[in-house]
């Protein structure tokens, strides 16, 4: 049995699906070509079947690098629950105890999740290199561009751990990834023979619009507005914890929705307890900063709403395509009102170490300095950067985030179809344009029409998936 009819055939029996989706079978063909494999797929459309069908053609151990406990989490559950057992995750929620008996029995799973940082450590790198990994995958793959240069910089040294597991095969996963940001990850993780797997990013049944205002009273109107009539459930995002909490509060007190804030200032257990009351359809609306986004795979999400604009376009793909993973019709729009550039600039500012900190820094490794600016100038110099060198890296970075923030302004001010200009920045062309699209030529669109609007006596809160539905949100 060849590999392809084989990867059929545990597609069927194991996961209970009569055929791939667009994307999963050319990607297993590429790597089983023997390939580095670099592939690109819209959102809910099952990146995760793939590394997951892959550990059981190749009988050899799976190692995922994944940016957030969360998802990680999240899939090692998926797994259980679908009677995988072989699996584990390596991140900093474990103690000292849970790490060093995983390690000891690590060559005993088939999948082992793990963040950036726990495997740039010695101990876990070491034990990683007596396994024979027949595949190493990096899920959310864009992270290495987005990421790795000013947060979380062990993002660029997977490259040399890649070189350093004996360059087991490589897959690349992500929803959004430019020109640039795939050059920008292939050029990090120094790989040679990528084959590059793009599907169309676009989900035609997310209807995009952006709405502005002139100051935040209005736009808090409108936000009301929008939340009166949507079907449920939806998120709406922010740039502010101290929003978030604001504005969830409101909700409650206006009327009979159960909503609630999600933000990274709340506790792990907090965090975890709101993402599943919110998967199991306890709560209709989540009020959330960034924190909320990757790994969550609820499929009859609605709507996802911009309170706040964010800092670069491949983040809001990322973040609208939590919405309308069932394939009907859902509602992604952006509000925006004077001013809240100036938010999203400072943001960008604060996340970038001055030349006064750099300084500071390489004058004095020990100069009293808050952890994420001097994390992040240790691992520079650790790596033999100069002081003159670092500075070039920062002036760099915040060169193409303000280029990247500027492309978010063009989207809000389009004059043109949205949704053309949304996919042009991924080298997508769309030419189909009508009035399930966007708002253009539609600055007054009808949710009624789209089939957004909510029905009086509806309480999504009560509807249950059934298994089938359950099934189809696993991949």
């Amino acid at each position: 049995m060849n590999g392809m009819n084989l990867a059929t055939k545990i597609l069927n029996n194991r996961f209970g699906f009569d055929e791939f989706k667009s994307g999963q079978s050319e990607t297993i063909r590429a790597l089983l070509s023997g390939s580095d494999v670099l592939s690109i797929m819209p959102t809910g459309s099952g990146k995760s079947l793939i590394y997951q069908l892959y550990g059981y053609l190749v009988n050899q151990p799976v190692v995922i690098v994944s940016p957030l406990i969360s998802l990680m989490g999240d899939q090692v559950d998926r797994m259980n629950f679908m009677g995988e057992k072989r699996v584990c995750a390596l991140n900093s929620m474990n103690d000292w105890k849970q790490r060093r008996g995983l390690l000891q029995h690590l060559d005993q799973f088939r999948y082992i999740f793990v963040s950036p940082e726990l495997l740039s450590s010695p101990d876990v790198l070491r034990r990683m290199k007596k396994l024979n990994i027949g595949l190493f995958v990096i899920d959310e793959a864009h992270c290495i561009s987005k990421w790795g240069l000013d947060f979380r910089p062990e993002y660029l040294d997977l490259g040399h751990e890649i070189r350093a597991l004996g360059h087991p095969q490589t897959l690349m996963l992500t929803a959004t990834a430019s020109r640039k940001v795939q050059n920008d990850i292939i050029s990090h993780l120094q790989l040679t023979n990528v084959k590059k797997i793009i599907e169309n990013i676009d989900r035609p049944n997310i209807f995009l619009a952006a709405h502005q205002s002139s100051n935040d009273e209005d736009k808090q109107e409108e936000l009301f507005r929008l939340i009166n009539k949507l079907k449920y459930p939806g998120i709406i995002y922010f740039s502010s914890r101290d929003k978030a909490d604001e504005i969830a509060e409101k909700i409650r007190a206006d009327g009979n929705v159960k909503v609630a804030s999600y933000h990274a200032g709340l506790s792990n257990d907090d965090r975890y307890r709101i993402q599943h009351q919110f998967m199991d359809n306890e709560l209709q609306i989540i009020c959330a900063t960034s924190a909320f986004g990757m790994g969550i795979d609820k499929n009859d999400i609605r709507f996802v709403i911009h309170y706040h604009m964010p800092t670069d376009m491949e983040s809001y793909v990322q973040e609208i395509g939590r919405a309308g993973r069932d394939g009907k019709e859902s509602i992604a729009i952006m509000l925006y009102s004077t001013g809240d550039e100036q938010i999203a600039q400072s943001l960008i500012a604060s996340s970038i170490p001055s030349d006064q900190q750099i300084n500071s820094f390489f004058d004095d490794p020990k100069v009293k300095m808050s952890e994420q600016p001097k994390r992040l100038l240790q691992f520079y110099m650790n790596h033999d950067y100069s002081c003159e060198e670092t500075k070039k890296v920062f002036a760099m970075v915040a060169m193409n985030k303000d280029q990247s923030l500027r492309q978010v302004i063009s989207y809000i001010n389009n004059v043109g179809c949205r949704r053309k200009y949304l996919l042009s920045l991924f080298d997508v062309s769309f030419n189909d344009h009508d009035d399930t699209c966007c708002d253009f030529g539609n600055e007054k669109f009808d949710l009624g029409s789209l089939h957004l609007l909510r029905g009086r006596n509806k309480n999504t809160s009560k509807i249950k998936n059934d298994w089938h539905n359950i099934l189809a949100r696993l991949f």
